[in-house]
């Protein structure tokens, strides 16, 4: 027999891209000899409406806990002692690294005279933060997060600058939390000023027009940041150069704790716009704020809850809205915000709803630019305010399109989008709404073979008959044999779109001879309101049911076969592929569940997870907890039952989807597994949701990950 190192170095010799016999490779280990660290089992057993639950793996739930601790480096010491032992591993990292080191810049925006942008030579951690004083000047680092810790784990949670770009605002994430802490830097001498804002999460600064201060929301300060709930959010003004406790509030409602606030400032600096939201239901509040008259009252114009209000830009007191209210795909009205302090709430449409979803909407130049999703792909145009049509923006190709910021007044018509796709790294362009002249600002030079690849937009049927969109990237020329190594990925929630994008990593999966798919589910965002609600609360198994029928599809297409699939998300993606994999463990041969929620009966009780109610409900509704119950990937695993190779991945200081709900959940599948495929956690230590990884962390997270694949899904290295 051919031995596994003997094979590699074959692989290792072929040219990029896989050869025509590119899945003839080796047969996946066996686990049936990994002895998995211990878990102990507790006695915990809640009663939710009359059924009793078990929760055995409680303790996990604190992941400082010495126990908890001892568990957790176990794991690790485990899961690299499998990953190591994988022939390939080095070249996957490599090849990783290749991809990830290109020149990168971010979207340019105008503040004062001069520019403001992101820059990475490819081999920085964290992207720094430039100026220049035109286009084509030199750039000026003017804040580098790369001395923020020796790790690089403390990294940059967001900016805000002045409109007159003297001062910049910027947030700092520790270890990858979602907690920042502000400071105020001055541009004209290049040093920080003495303002630190603590207990500041979901929000970022909003300048006043005098550049004075900024207004913001902050949560009472917390007993246990990792887990406490997120209550009681207050919107305060800061100014420049004093002490938080001096701050002045704004706006609260101590009546409803669950509200969160956010505010703008209108370009001209009249009124004062607040976004009231709770949850994470994709409806909210606008409140209004005369700001040329010292104590206003705060106007509550749109004050029902019952759609979704996103302020685009404003003539005085008339404010342009992009809305969902009487439209589920989304139009633009305008709201006289003086008629509505007198009651009299009217909205004037402008731009009637279309059959695609209107996911994007600014005003530049005194027009109108609107990004419509057609079938998960963008569409441009550009309108006059009053409604009438002026042209369609001339994209580079089938793709995603965002961006296009500036300046409302007519005279200033420059903004910026960026373009991508699968297969093409994220460009980005200059457009003058005025004009219509678009041209190319920035492209990166990625070590990656676009032209090789092609990406295909398919449909499918879901049992009860939803036609389903789904993408599918592959190598041209691919045969449709049933042997492909092919990565499903997914999320179905929130409202939020997949849409067509580059990553690096993703990059390296196909030049590895895999294939990627991402199904457009229901749940997300990409055919409007009633597609979102179709996957949400007691219809959350129209999601699942969607992704297992885009696996079926794949396999009945000729793409792949059940033992080389593997199904792939995080976050809400992450409860998905728990999901699936319980339901159908016979259809994937691997799984990669990353931050997951996958204990659906406690997800509400820790940080901002009830926020999450609006799309799944919780486990204290009578009605909803069957519902719950009967998908919760924690609750639903067997005893016995073969399941698919998994690598769970989280942060031990994930503090949106807390760590805990991946602990025990992989405590349990290891308990559970009667197949002989492994069932491995990656726990990455000082990281949190995502947000704000190190180059390396992210490397190496990448690296074990289509490590694992390649071993559990038996292919053969074409790289």
């Amino acid at each position: 027999m051919t031995s596994p190192r003997l094979l590699w170095i074959a692989a290792a010799l072929t040219a990029f891209g896989c050869s025509s016999t590119h899945n003839a490779g080796r047969a996946p280990r066996s686990a049936s000899e990994l002895s998995y660290p211990p878990a102990a089992h507790g006695s915990v057993v809640e009663t939710y409406h009359g059924t009793e639950v078990a929760d055995p793996f409680r303790w996990l739930e604190d992941s400082d806990a010495a126990q908890s601790r001892t568990w957790i480096e176990a794991q690790n010491e485990l899961t690299e002692s499998w990953l190591a032992a994988v022939p390939g591993r080095a070249k996957i990292r490599e090849r990783l690294d290749d991809l990830w080191t290109f020149e990168r810049f971010g979207m340019p925006s105008k503040h004062g005279d001069a520019y403001f942008f992101t820059y990475n030579d490819g081999y920085q951690s964290q992207s720094v933060i430039c100026r220049a004083r035109s286009l084509t000047a030199e750039r000026e680092v003017i804040l580098d997060p790369n001395g923020f810790s020796d790790d690089g784990t403390v990294s940059l949670g967001g900016t805000a600058w002045s409109e007159d770009g003297r001062y910049l605002a910027y947030g700092l994430s520790d270890g990858g939390s979602d907690w920042r802490t502000w400071h105020v830097r001055d541009l004209q001498t290049g040093a920080d000023l003495e303002d630190r804002l603590e207990w500041v999460k979901f929000s970022s600064p909003t300048w006043s027009h005098d550049g004075l201060g900024f207004y913001y929301g902050r949560y009472p300060a917390a007993e246990d940041k990792l887990q406490s709930e997120n209550l009681g959010q207050q919107l305060y003004y800061h100014r420049v150069g004093t002490d938080q406790a001096d701050d002045v509030l704004v706006f609260d409602d101590p009546e409803y704790p669950k509200r969160g606030y956010g505010a703008g400032v209108t370009e001209d600096g009249a009124l004062l716009v607040l976004n009231v939201w709770e949850g994470s239901a994709r409806k909210n509040r606008l409140y209004f704020q005369d700001l040329t008259t010292p104590g206003a009252e705060v106007i509550r114009a749109l004050d029902d809850f019952d759609a979704a209000y996103t302020p685009i830009g404003n003539d005085g007191w008339k404010v342009y809205l992009r809305t969902d209210k009487d439209a589920p795909r989304g139009r633009i009205v305008s709201l006289d915000v003086a008629a509505a302090a007198s009651g009299d709430v009217d909205l004037v449409e402008i731009i009637s709803e279309h059959e695609e979803v209107l996911q994007g909407a600014s005003i530049v130049g005194g027009r109108l630019v609107l990004t419509y999703l057609s079938d998960a792909k963008t569409r441009v145009e550009i309108r006059e305010k009053d409604g009438r049509a002026v042209r369609q923006v001339e994209l580079p190709g089938i793709g995603s399109a965002f961006g296009f910021g500036g300046k409302e007044a007519p005279a200033e018509s420059e903004t910026f989008f960026a373009f991508s796709s699968y297969t093409q790294p994220t460009a980005l362009y200059r457009y003058d709404v005025a004009t219509g002249e678009s041209s190319l600002y920035k492209r990166p030079d990625v070590d990656f073979d676009g032209d090789a690849y092609e990406t295909k937009q398919v449909f499918f049927s879901s049992p009860d008959g939803t036609r389903v969109p789904m993408f599918i990237t592959a190598r041209k020329g691919l045969a449709l044999d049933g042997n492909a190594p092919t990565q499903l990925y997914g999320y179905g929630g929130f409202n939020i779109s997949m849409r067509p994008s580059f990553s690096p990593s993703v990059a390296c999966w196909l030049d590895m001879g895999g294939v990627y798919a991402v199904a457009n589910l229901r749940g997300g965002g990409e055919y409007g309101r009633e597609w979102h609600l179709a996957g949400t609360r007691e219809r959350k198994q129209n999601v699942f049911d969607d992704f297992i029928a885009a696996a079926e599809w794949l396999i009945d297409a000729g793409y792949t076969s059940s033992d080389r699939l593997a199904i792939s998300g995080g976050s809400n993606g992450g409860l998905l592929v728990g999901a699936c994999m319980t339901q159908r463990p016979d259809l994937f041969a691997a799984a990669l569940p990353a931050v997951g929620v996958l204990d659906m009966l406690r997800y509400h009780l820790f940080t901002i997870g009830w926020a999450w109610a609006s799309d799944y409900g919780t486990s204290e509704e009578e009605e909803m907890f069957p519902t719950l119950l009967g998908y919760s990937p924690l609750h639903n695993l067997e005893s016995g039952v073969a399941y698919p190779a998994t690598l769970v991945t989280t942060g031990d200081h994930d503090d949106r989807v807390v760590p805990g709900h991946s602990f025990k959940f992989a405590a349990a599948l290891q308990e559970a597994q009667g197949g002989d495929r492994p069932t491995l956690i990656r726990i990455e230590t000082r990281a949190g949701h995502g947000a704000g990884k190190s180059r390396e962390q992210q490397l190496d997270e990448a690296t074990d990950r289509w490590t694992f694949l390649l071993d559990a899904l038996g292919m053969k290295l074409a790289l």
